[in-house]
Parts: structure tokens; sequence; C-alpha cells
């Protein structure tokens, strides 16, 4: 069964949950969290990096990413955000 499309907001929160739950991460395995092609990946953790919800590091010659104070903020808000949206939907 296909979802619907998922906004810019839910694939940000999808790639920052990928990156929280494998952190260091690679693009790849972010790619792969957030169920993207790696190019759509690549575009969107580059706007997370410059939002300063994302850090780069490298590990072993190769780039490596870790969700920032700020980038799990986001996450928690928006997941909070996403519940209270719901509850109105599924309301009477």
């Amino acid at each position: 069964m296909r979802r619907g499309r998922r906004s810019k907001y839910d694939i940000y929160a999808d790639i920052l949950d990928a990156v929280r739950r494998n952190s260091p991460c690679t693009l790849t395995r972010a790619s792969y969290g957030a169920r993207m092609p790696l190019d759509r990946a690549k575009e969107a953790v580059r706007k997370l990096e410059r939002a300063g919800f994302l850090e780069s590091i490298t590990i072993g010659g190769r780039k490596h990413y870790i969700i920032t104070p700020k980038g799990a903020e986001f996450l928690e808000l928006y997941r909070r955000l996403k519940a209270l949206l719901a509850a109105i939907e599924h309301s009477p």
C-alpha cells in the first residue's frame, strides 16, 4: 500500500530521525532511513546542515552526520504538532 506524498517537513523529520537513530550517520544510511533516493536526500541534508539541524564530522575519511540540539528540538516539536493535528482530523 502506498502512502500519500510526504511534505518537505515530513522528509526533514524522517532524515533527522534516521540520523538520530544511526548517529553518526552517513548520507547513504540517512537516505535509506528516510526511504528516499540518495540525490534527493543529499539536497535535504544540505538544507538541514545550513539551518543548523545537522552537523557533519569526518570519520575514517568519510563524512558522517549527527543531529544537533536544534535538530532534536525541531524533531520533537514536529512530532508533537503532527499528533495534535491528527487529533483534530480524527475528532467527531
